[in-house]
């Protein structure tokens, strides 16, 4: 037995009392203020590409695991174009993230201050809320990410190995949401066997818990490897999309910590951080700090999103929270994690990431209290409208033999969700995993093309004129809005030998 596992297995094993009924409350307020909202304004491009991805239920798909598509299809089986039911999972998984980490102080220490603490870090965290607004792999990762760290935490304490079994069940889980939780278990294990507990590799079950997550993501790497791997494209695609618009690799940083919460939750995730890496009475969960540190380095050097190290701040809030409940804090800083700070923050941050404005508020831009993706949510019936309209104007002969495609996998997604009951046929798209979805029939020798930039389709057919302009009748300004609609008449090549030509990872 090593020291460091002398020293946790001889700390008290019992814990305080669980504040279940206000960090119960504090769930239910942060999930009722998300379904409240759950049905505005519309969908979000994503969630169109899942419901579609629905339809097409695979063991794998170009840009994800199977479990997003198969939850948008069990949402939309149970109650069809709804959209507060489409978002539930989403609603839950932001509230159990709140009870989660309150539960990861109480197994570290904690007693009812410091669970209160770190679940209310979690409950106005403005990454976990915005996000809760809509069904994505960054709602549920998260969320997965947390059990997995409460239940890690807890064999720390309890040195039960059931626990890694349910460890792998978990894994298995959130591997088959995200890819992410793999580089997590890379980064972590060697944190482990530079700070310890190294015994957790000698425990059968361990292992057991590791062959369960590894069965559970066979089928999608067996459907990886049918396809060319196209996954391993997408590291490529995002750096270059985060290049565009999400910061680089000098936004990581100040992206992730302003996700975790401007003000209180920053500040916890920094100061939990430095608990974890400097504190003798953290030394037993020393190893999660720098698996924080060692996964920031490894996001930033593969240009990914800020918002990839959001499943560690759970961690940080909960070892912050812990040490504020045992110590008094400096005089200069004790105001800092108190509730009026909390409140303040919640009602700074909760205009900015839910969409409480009236949607004429976001055609007039009378509030820039709105949040990022609010444009993205508006505008898609009217999208089918426009392109309907332009395709109820081709001649009945010419109409027979024209297919819809789109430049990007939202506006397919769109078509196909709001087409049918316009009369529109399905949509196809070459954009990442919509290309997998299949391609035009043979018989559409024309394209009604949804998009800016036909050139690489068009090289394939003789002709290739604008007919419309997409109109949202709102003057919302978002990606689609005044899209061109192209007609490509005449095609000179088969579809067989077109659609591998136009395949392409970009959104």
């Amino acid at each position: 037995m090593t020291a460091a596992t002398a020293a946790a297995e001889s700390e008290e094993t019992e814990t305080a009392e669980f504040a279940r009924r206000p960090v119960f409350i504090m769930a239910a307020a942060t999930g009722l203020v998300l379904l409240l909202v759950s049905g505005r304004y519309g969908y979000f491009g994503d969630e169109l590409y899942f419901w579609a991805a629905g339809k097409h239920l695979d063991w794998g798909y170009a840009d994800q695991p199977p479990v997003l598509p198969l939850l948008a299809a069990l949402m939309d089986a149970i109650a069809p174009g709804s959209l507060v039911v489409f978002r539930l999972p989403a609603v839950l998984a932001v509230a159990a993230t709140v009870v989660f980490t309150a539960l990861i102080a109480r197994e570290m220490g904690g007693g009812r201050k410091a669970q209160l603490l770190a679940g209310g870090a979690a409950a106005i965290c403005g990454q976990f809320v915005g996000s809760g607004h809509y069904l994505a792999t960054s709602t549920i990762d998260p969320f997965l990410w947390t059990v997995i760290l409460w239940l890690i935490v807890r064999w720390i304490r309890t040195r039960d190995d059931n626990l890694l079994i349910w460890l792998g069940v978990a894994t298995a889980v959130t591997l088959n949401v995200k890819f992410l939780i793999a580089g997590f278990w890379v980064v972590a294990g060697v944190a482990v066997l530079a700070f310890g507990p190294r015994e957790i590799f000698t425990r059968p079950k361990l292992w057991i818990g590791g062959a369960i997550a590894a069965v559970s993501i066979l089928p999608t790497l067996l459907w990886q490897s049918a396809n060319d791997w196209p996954q391993l494209g997408m590291s490529e695609a995002i750096s270059k999309e985060v290049n565009g618009g999400w910061g680089g690799r000098a936004g990581f940083i100040p992206g992730a910590l302003t996700g975790a919460g401007l003000a209180i939750g920053a500040f916890l995730v920094l100061f939990g951080l430095a608990t974890l890496l400097f504190t003798r009475e953290q030394r037993p969960y020393r190893f999660l700090g720098w698996t924080v540190v060692g996964l920031t380095i490894v996001f930033i050097v593969a240009n990914g999103r800020y918002y990839y190290i959001s499943g560690m701040y759970p961690i940080c809030w909960a070892a912050a929270a812990v040490y504020i409940g045992k110590h008094r804090p400096a005089l200069w800083w004790r105001w800092i994690p108190t509730w009026p700070v909390f409140v303040l923050s919640a009602v700074y941050t909760l205009p900015y990431v839910v969409p409480l404005q009236p949607i004429h508020w976001i055609a007039e831009n009378r509030s820039t209290l709105r949040p990022a993706y609010s444009h993205e949510e508006i505008g898609w019936p009217q999208m089918a409208d426009s392109v309907s309209q332009a395709y109820q104007s081709l001649p009945p002969d010419l109409r027979a033999h024209t297919s819809i495609v789109t430049t990007g996998y939202w506006q397919a997604g769109a078509l196909n969700r709001y087409g049918p009951e316009r009369g529109l046929p399905p949509a196809y798209s070459a954009s990442r995993g919509f290309w997998y979805f299949g391609e035009p029939p043979e018989t559409a020798t024309n394209v009604l093309f949804v998009g800016y930039e036909p050139q690489r389709l068009a090289a394939h057919f003789k002709g290739a004129n604008i007919v419309l302009r997409i109109n949202n009748h709102l003057g919302v300004k978002n990606s689609s809005q005044n899209m061109p609609v192209w007609l490509l008449n005449d095609r000179t090549q088969p579809w067989s030998v077109i659609w591998p030509l136009v395949k392409d990872l970009k959104a």
